[in-house]
């Protein structure tokens, strides 16, 4: 058989010749700004691979992105990775100093950023001596000065030193992209993804019973960029030729409505929360968004509720899914035309993926189906070490522990009870928060719920309930409690309830357990105690 390596960019290669002239699409606030095909798209790509080249950057080099869901953000991701060197995207919600020692560690030679987080890179470059040069995106910089680096603008670059390029001449398992997780149960640790990896994963995204993203298709990248590959999506849709739309950096309900319609948005891929903003606008100002089919849903598990109120609103399926930074990051996800029992939980692994229980000890439990235990997952594109790390990640059959507790029942379904560093001890027992929140998720005004621990000097560890209510709603916070009686034991049920205005997000999007504690311990947080 031919010699074929799996690099990424053969990716934009096929869709340069089989989907010439499909639409990226790159939009502010809604409103489309930039369109041009996959062969234009190939071209600047191209030609920027020459031109990082032409100031001095040489395979394996870390180029670093700080930037939202553009059009230059992806002609970045395929001109570094083309070029053998490695885009290392940037998380902009991550705190200056948790840049900085993440630039510092991965030693980034190049930081292309968003022109509107230009400040935020300035204060990044002062404190970061490996970086040569800032590449802004999208617009004139407020600033010109970013430390001791040389700046460009995007098109300069493109002007003064674009080139073409050979693209793929390198080893298949040669590094393509170098992602950190989000650090919320701890210090934010890199996974280093391969050409290979990135290149199965794709396929295994592509999978009839994964996203079965299509050349009919125009799908809506509302997940960022920055985040574990932008779950795979600036590489799936050039594989198959679809149209991509990129939102920029507003995912507010009104600005994505308005997207998604104008641009016949087929499947649409984000976090929960981007989906409650959408809803919550259609619900105050009316329309709809008829070419929707399908809606991907991952991050924290989403409450039945808010699946029903999006398949009723929306008139689109959604599809629930699970993942991780570690995992490039898709793990399982429900079938397109799952029944609707299956895709509450986190669906099924497709090819290229095997999970296995374990106890707490590491031991993989005999039985596998209808028991909840410790999560471990093993296949391609799963971290086996962490960058930089001294030793793996693995046990001795080479699995990954994600730190998840899980089930699978008997149609090998998934579901996920909870992270283990979040059950709360009290008494000297465990309380699981995924099962209350998963109860209280279903109440209709509920937006979106999380619980905490907090200290106890009699138990150790009592249960607090914070819910974020639907918007313009107040609730009862006694009825909350009410909904847990008879569905959990009556001591796990929370003492306290905390309503907040606006739950705090991580950088994921996932709901920031971290700041919760912190706020409630600062005293920043009071609720309404429960009638004992």
């Amino acid at each position: 058989m031919q010699a074929y390596t799996l690099t990424v960019d053969k990716f934009l290669d096929h869709a340069a010749k089989w989907s010439p002239n499909r639409e990226i699409v790159a939009a502010d606030q809604g409103r489309a700004g930039s369109r041009l095909g996959y062969a234009a798209l190939r071209t600047r790509s191209n030609r920027l691979s020459g031109a990082l080249a032409a100031i001095g950057l040489r395979f394996g080099d870390r180029v670093a992105t700080l930037a939202w869901n553009t059009q230059h953000h992806l002609e970045i991701y395929y001109a570094a990775m083309g070029a053998g060197l490695v885009c290392h995207t940037l998380n902009p919600r991550f705190t200056v100093a948790h840049l900085a020692a993440i630039v510092s560690e991965a030693e980034d030679r190049a930081l292309a950023v968003s022109a509107s987080l230009a400040p935020l890179a300035g204060e990044l470059a002062a404190l970061c001596p490996s970086i040569e040069h800032v590449i802004v995106m999208d617009a004139e910089p407020p600033q010109r000065t970013f430390g001791a680096a040389r700046v460009w603008t995007h098109e300069a670059l493109l002007e003064a030193h674009g080139a073409p390029a050979s693209w793929g001449a390198f080893d298949e398992h040669a590094a393509a992209g170098l992602c950190y997780t989000s650090g919320t149960t701890g210090n934010p640790k890199g996974v280093l993804y391969t050409h290979r990896s990135n290149y199965l994963h794709t396929l295994r995204a592509l999978q009839a019973d994964a996203f079965a993203i299509t050349g009919a298709d125009s799908l809506l990248v509302a997940v960022p960029m920055f985040h574990a590959n932008g779950w795979g999506l600036p590489f799936a849709a050039p594989a198959v030729g679809a149209k991509l739309v990129l939102p920029g950096r507003h995912t507010d309900g009104a600005s994505l409505a308005k997207l998604m319609r104008d641009e016949d948005v087929t499947i649409a891929a984000g976090v929960q929360t981007v989906w409650l903003g959408v809803l919550d606008h259609l619900d105050a100002e009316g329309g709809e968004l008829p070419a929707l089919k399908r809606i991907i849903i991952g991050g924290s598990k989403c409450p039945d509720a808010l699946i029903e109120r999006m398949e009723e609103r929306l008139g689109a399926r959604v599809q629930t899914s699970w993942g991780m930074t570690e995992l490039s990051p898709l793990g399982t996800v429900a079938p397109p035309d799952a029944p609707p029992a299956a895709a509450r939980g986190a669906g099924r692994p497709p090819l290229g993926l095997d999970l296995k229980l374990t106890d707490a000890d590491g031991a993989t439990l005999p039985k596998q189906r209808g028991v909840t235990g410790r999560l471990k997952v093993k296949g391609p594109s799963v971290v086996g070490r962490y960058y930089k790390a001294d030793a793996d990640a693995l046990d001795s059959e080479g699995y990954f522990d994600t730190g998840d507790l899980a089930s699978i029942d008997e149609e090998g379904n998934l579901s996920i009870a909870g992270r283990t560093k979040d059950l709360i001890k009290s008494g000297g027992e465990w309380i699981n928060p995924a099962e209350i929140e998963d109860i209280v998720g279903r109440h209709p005004h509920v937006g979106l719920v999380a619980v905490i621990a907090r200290p106890d000097a009699r138990w150790g560890e009592r249960p607090v309930l914070v819910v974020e209510p639907r918007q313009g709603v107040r609730l009862d916070g006694q009825a909350l409690l009410k909904t847990l009686r008879g569905e959990v034991a009556d001591w796990w049920i929370p003492d306290l309830v905390v309503q907040v205005e606006t739950m705090p997000l991580a950088a994921t999007g996932k709901i920031d357990k971290v700041k919760l504690r912190a706020d409630y311990a600062a005293g920043r947080m009071a609720g309404e105690g429960a009638n004992r």
